[in-house]
């Protein structure tokens, strides 16, 4: 598959694996092939074991403004059910990736934009990032997981609002109600997201899969078998490498060296 609309780049020691959604003259919105190339991108990073992935887009206006509304305008209802599917498949693919995901979100961040930035674990924001569920203008509602996964981050009613007012968020004002973690200027964001992803590479990779897939459980399912699957995988760690280096550096006050 070609990916002429999909960039992948590593950092130097090539743990960290940069997803660049290259379209910037159409504000890096999503069709088809740009899907599917993040989707083939994702599956390379993983198979080459990256231990974190960013994902951001090209130029200095938009992260994905959206997905592209020229292609769906006219679907057919069963169409838009394998648009919807296309789109579920990538954002899946972000949440269970093997390793922490960042949204480096440098612009516009609307519709399926915003939704692949909350399928993300974690959202840093350019100053003048603008972000928003704004399908309801267009007569259609978030399809790729938006209505669930936005009020997990800012609760039950600011999600409505955000969802049934197609409301657009400055940077800030998205910190403040938790849809991003954090906010820095236009030109340290990138400095800004590569020093968190390397911290994030340099943890132990068996805890930090285990910490991710235990919190993905929240909201899944109920309280009990959340707590279950934590105590399970908590457990699953223990004779680990990693565990048995991290712990052994602790009690010998030294830096772990983590595989």
């Amino acid at each position: 598959m070609s990916r002429d609309t999909v960039r992948l780049s590593w950092n130097e020691d090539e743990t960290v694996a940069t997803l660049t959604v290259d379209r910037p003259e159409a504000l890096n919105a999503l069709n088809v092939e740009t899907l599917e190339g993040i989707g083939d991108a994702i599956d390379e990073a993983e198979d080459e074991g990256a231990r974190a992935l960013v994902l951001t887009g090209a130029g200095d206006d938009a992260f994905i403004a959206g997905a592209d509304i020229s292609y769906m305008q006219d679907l057919s209802s069963p169409e838009a059910q394998a648009w919807g599917e296309l789109g579920h498949s990538v954002a899946d693919a972000l949440e269970t990736f093997p390793a922490p995901t960042i949204a480096a979100i440098n612009g516009y961040a609307f519709g399926g934009g915003c939704e692949m930035a909350l399928a993300c674990d974690l959202r840093v924001a350019s100053e003048s990032a603008l972000i928003g569920n704004t399908e309801i203008d267009l007569g259609i509602i978030p399809g790729w997981g938006g209505t669930q996964r936005l009020p997990r981050l800012v609760g039950d009613e600011a999600a409505r609002r955000l969802i049934f007012l197609g409301e657009r968020l400055d940077a800030e004002s998205a910190a403040e109600l938790g849809l991003v973690g954090e906010v820095v200027t236009d030109d340290e964001l990138e400095s800004t997201v590569a020093e968190l992803a390397e911290r994030l590479a340099a943890k132990p990779a068996d805890a930090m899969l285990a910490a991710k897939q235990s919190v993905n459980q929240f909201g899944e399912g109920s309280r009990s078998s959340g707590l279950a699957y934590e105590q399970r995988a908590f457990a699953s760690l223990f004779g680990t490498p990693d565990q048995r280096e991290g712990m052994a550096a602790f009690l010998e006050d030294r830096e772990p060296e983590f595989e």
